[in-house]
């Protein structure tokens, strides 16, 4: 994802679907994990011949394929693919998301349910991970495009390299990451809040042939203890892919400090979570929302969808911003002529030395 990343203003077509809740089929849990997203699968959708289909037709993306380059101009089809990458929606759809929201915040959870979903959220991630097979989860392959440095660190001479996971659930970035890996050097410590998704980590096959590179604990970011086998300063890469959404906004200053104590100086933070206006927010129905772009889902676990400037404030405290910027998409169901927007933030934030004075 570029800093320039070119962005063209969406036109609006005739005979558009703008989506409704009751028109989305859609599971209430998707971690995005999967750039060119899942929420419109050509198996599933009957479609003619097209020259999408048509690797030769596509003069919209460079060779060999890389997410991200495929612009949507206004002499484009937008139904000719499935996807668009930076398209900026336009004024009715920011309208309709806002008639969205206020119908939300019309019909909030109970003040019972906000309590015990905020009281014991280690208890919904838990079901969730007992529930979802290891097979549910698809690996980030894109994680190494997207976060240069990850290669880097893999690299055979790259030395004693540390590489801390926050939030690793079921091991879709960990082990893609060692599979890669021609560095003997490198030590990988994947944690994850639940003690199922770390339960599901280490009854892979993978990991008990990783030769004691990775290691695999239950960790609350928002805690007081720093997570088992790291020492304060000892990391060199902390990973945090939809995790800082699924906290309370009162943890957010704690894990933010927890990152800064375990890292380096100049250690960084590779990021990516839910932006305000993304699908995933728009669809909630009644008695979903807790507070100002903070939800439960169905399944008891939270999500909270960011402005830009939101966490640039959040992390500047104790990082410098190297990159942060909004990743936008455009999936459309070409069948059924509908278009969905999806919004995540992505950035790269280095440790800051703070006086001590």
């Amino acid at each position: 994802m570029s800093p320039d990343r070119g962005i063209e203003r969406e036109m609006l077509e005739p005979n558009v679907l703008t989506p409704t809740l009751e028109s989305l089929n859609l599971a209430d849990k998707s971690d995005d994990s999967n750039q060119t997203s899942e929420l419109v699968s050509e198996e599933s959708i009957s479609i003619p011949a097209h020259l999408s289909h048509d690797p030769s037709t596509n003069a919209k993306t460079s060779e060999p394929f890389q997410f991200g380059q495929r612009h949507l101009s206004e002499s484009d089809d937008v139904f000719s693919f499935n996807a668009w990458d930076h398209v900026v929606p336009d004024e009715s759809h920011y309208e309709y998301c806002e008639s969205q929201y206020a119908s939300q915040r019309a019909t909030p959870v109970s003040d019972f349910d906000r309590n015990r979903f905020n009281e014991q959220p280690e208890k919904w991630w838990n079901l969730f991970y007992k529930e979802k097979t290891s097979t549910f989860f698809k690996d980030r392959k894109w994680l190494m495009q997207e976060f240069p440095v990850l290669k880097e660190v893999t690299q055979a001479h790259a030395g004693e390299k540390v590489v801390l996971e926050v939030g690793a659930g079921a091991g879709n970035t960990a082990f893609p990451l060692l599979r890669l890996n021609e560095n003997p050097n490198l030590r990988l410590h994947a944690v994850d809040f639940s003690k199922k998704a770390v339960e599901t980590m280490t009854a892979a096959e993978e990991y008990s042939t990783c030769d004691g590179i990775m290691s695999a604990n239950v960790w609350d970011v928002a805690g007081e203890e720093l997570p088992i086998g790291v020492e304060e300063g000892s990391v060199d890469i902390v990973i945090m892919i939809f995790i800082f959404s699924a906290l309370n906004p009162k943890q957010w200053e704690q894990a933010v400090c927890n990152i800064h104590r375990v890292l380096k100086p100049g250690g960084q933070v590779l990021f990516r979570d839910y932006g305000r206006g993304d699908l995933a927010q728009v669809r909630f129905k009644a008695k979903r929302w807790m507070s100002e772009n903070f939800y439960v889902r169905g399944d008891g676990t939270r999500v909270y969808f960011f402005e830009l400037d939101e966490l640039e404030r959040i992390w500047d405290v104790r990082f410098e911003i190297s990159n942060l910027d909004v990743d936008r998409r455009l999936i459309v169901n070409r069948q059924r002529r509908i278009k969905m927007y999806r919004c995540w933030i992505q950035g790269r934030f280095c440790k800051k030395e703070l006086s001590t004075a």
